[in-house]
């Protein structure tokens, strides 16, 4: 196990630290070194939190949980990936093929419906060029209302920053944490 590049805090954290990790966290279960190496600069951790995207939102869980194992999964973040298939993966109804999937899947894979698809099929093209074509666009429409797109949007964008902190600050995984699948 490596150590990160910024030392994440260690307890016993601030009071207001120690508060907002009570809120965001399960009882019993560590803060993040994510969260911990974050909060080490209060400024990062503030800008961090206020984008998060942390509560429920107008996306059923099932879809948040593929586009953000999807993008964590396409940026090579496999500490958040990780993260989320141990917290989440179950709660979603996620498959074992369908975690697969998300990381050595296409929006093809036989393991996932239209919405999924459609889902998947924009992670990717946001990845891959930064827009969504205009077929794609008018799928998302059918199916989903603009609150929800704005949503899918930004749990794109907020994943893909999550995964520069997660890589560029080089977190060692959780040890709870799921670990990528082989191809």
């Amino acid at each position: 196990m490596h150590e990160p590049r910024i030392a994440p805090l260690q307890a016993p954290y601030p009071a207001d630290i120690q508060a907002t990790f009570d809120r965001i966290m399960p009882p019993g279960v560590e803060p993040l070194i994510l969260f911990r190496a974050l909060a080490a600069v209060p400024r990062i951790w503030e800008k961090f939190r206020a984008g998060s995207l942390l509560d429920k939102g107008p996306v059923p869980l099932r879809l948040r949980e593929i586009v953000i194992d999807r993008v964590c999964a396409r940026c090579s973040n496999a500490y958040e990936w990780g993260v989320h298939v141990a917290f989440f993966a179950s709660r979603a109804g996620l498959t074992p093929e369908q975690q697969h999937a998300t990381v050595h899947g296409g929006a093809d894979a036989a393991c996932w419906n239209d919405e999924e698809r459609a889902v998947i099929r924009l992670v990717d093209e946001l990845e891959d060029t930064a827009s969504i074509s205009e077929l794609l666009w008018q799928e998302l429409r059918a199916r989903f209302s603009d609150a929800q797109i704005l949503e899918l949007i930004a749990l794109c964008g907020f994943y893909r920053t999550v995964s520069y902190f997660c890589n560029g600050l080089r977190l060692p995984a959780e040890p709870y944490g799921a670990r990528f699948p082989a191809p």
